[in-house]
């Protein structure tokens, strides 16, 4: 059994050019929501739910985006309203949401 049952990782890169990157679309911010979400739901920790920074997972022409593991579901999102979604229908519910799937 895995030490977590979910872990997931916000690309948090920033390219130093005026290429396009996670850390550009406001990822930082994303990724502390989604952190502060599943500790108030109290789903955070051992055999639960880990959320981690990333550096780049190199698909940030199409992000900004994350990865569940050990499915390895990628998904992009906008807010931290599609962060809402994935917490509660992936994390929690284990249905994928097709809309935001890469």
């Amino acid at each position: 059994m895995s030490y977590y049952q979910k872990h997931v990782f916000f690309c948090l890169n920033e390219r130093a050019s005026d290429c396009e990157s996670c850390a550009r679309s406001d990822a930082v911010a994303v990724h502390a929501h989604a952190k502060k979400r599943v500790q108030a739901l109290k789903q955070h920790g051992p055999g639960q739910i880990r959320i981690n920074k990333a550096g780049c997972l190199d698909r940030c022409s199409e992000g900004p985006v994350l990865v569940i593991y050990p499915e390895g579901t990628w998904y992009r999102y906008v807010d931290t309203s599609d962060i809402d979604e994935i917490i509660e229908e992936d994390l929690l519910g284990g249905r994928r949401v097709t809309r935001l799937l890469l």
